[in-house]
């Protein structure tokens, strides 16, 4: 059974985390826990971009961004997919560079030593070099960046629709199952 970490930094794109908090909460059947950490930023960015606190609401256990005696901050605790949804470019290259200075990018180094699926759902645009670079090195790595680029195919009508084209695309990604639009079906 899955266990989940969910980092939010504070890149802007808030609603993609919202989205998939949501979607994690429809999928219960599909992981054993959830572990969300927040950045002081991501809070401030969610507020600003969504307008409410409602990361507050949903029943995951949250963690301190500071807190190294979270499950998910050893591989022994077996965690086995962690999502950075949206992935600043800074936590991208602390995350390239082995820096573990908070839970986030302690977490995201145990994913990469233990061979695990990390996803870096990154939020900048344009990128400049060093951020191609530090994609390139963890993907080197093993981890995926899918950057939080929204397809059209499915003809999404407000935000969030636009928003879940990339949550599904991330919940493929993490090998979980959800309803989605799908190319030619």
């Amino acid at each position: 059974m899955n266990k989940i970490v969910v980092a939010i930094t504070g890149a802007s794109g808030a609603i993609y985390a919202k989205c998939l908090l949501d979607s994690l909460v429809n999928m219960k059947d599909q992981y054993e826990a959830v572990g969300v950490v927040m950045s002081d930023n991501a809070k401030i960015v969610w507020e600003t971009e969504l307008g409410n606190k409602d990361y507050t609401n949903y029943p995951f256990t949250f963690y301190n961004k500071n807190d190294f005696n979270a499950p998910f901050a050893s591989g022994s605790a077996q965690y086995n997919i962690m999502i950075v949804v949206p992935c600043s470019m800074g936590t991208l290259g602390r995350i390239a560079s082995g820096v573990s200075d908070d839970l986030t990018t302690r977490a995201a180094d145990v994913i990469l030593k233990e061979r695990r699926k990390l996803i870096l759902v990154a939020r900048e645009t344009p990128y400049n070099l060093i951020h191609i670079k530090n994609m390139e090195t963890v993907t080197l790595a093993g981890g995926i960046i899918c950057p939080a680029t929204p397809s059209f195919y499915s003809n999404p009508q407000t935000i969030e629709e636009v928003a879940y084209t990339v949550v599904h695309r991330i919940i493929d990604l993490a090998g979980l199952k959800s309803p989605s639009f799908r190319w030619g079906s």
